[in-house]
């Protein structure tokens, strides 16, 4: 069984949306905080944004106003609502979960390519 499965990424023009969804397995219980990162070609991975289990959210700089990060703790889903795209948000993006007993879990990574 998958530990997290995630989808909804692809090719967008600049000012386009997408959005990404993150499913989380039954093997993975007591999940905490619920996050989205992602890596661009020679760059380091970077925090996108998180979700705790009550919800309080917290965005990187160069997403505020952009993104959106929620979550649906019965289906055990967090999605990441992505509008205005820039061709600089171009990247791999994973999503991570975190659990109470101190466990994380990382999906296998979705394209999300922003053409000019």
């Amino acid at each position: 069984q998958v530990p997290l499965v995630e989808s909804g990424g692809g090719l967008v023009q600049a000012g386009g949306s997408l959005r990404l969804s993150c499913a989380a397995s039954g093997s993975i219980f007591s999940i905490a905080v619920m996050a989205w990162y992602r890596q661009a070609p020679g760059k380091q991975r970077e925090l996108v944004a998180t979700i705790t289990t009550g919800g309080s959210t917290n965005y990187a700089d160069s997403v505020k106003g952009r993104f959106t990060i929620s979550r649906d703790n019965a289906k055990r889903t967090v999605y990441l609502q992505m509008n205005n795209l820039k061709p600089e948000d171009t990247a791999v993006y994973y999503c991570n979960v975190d659990q109470y007993s101190g466990g994380s879990h990382w999906g296998q990574g979705t394209q999300v390519t922003v053409s000019s």
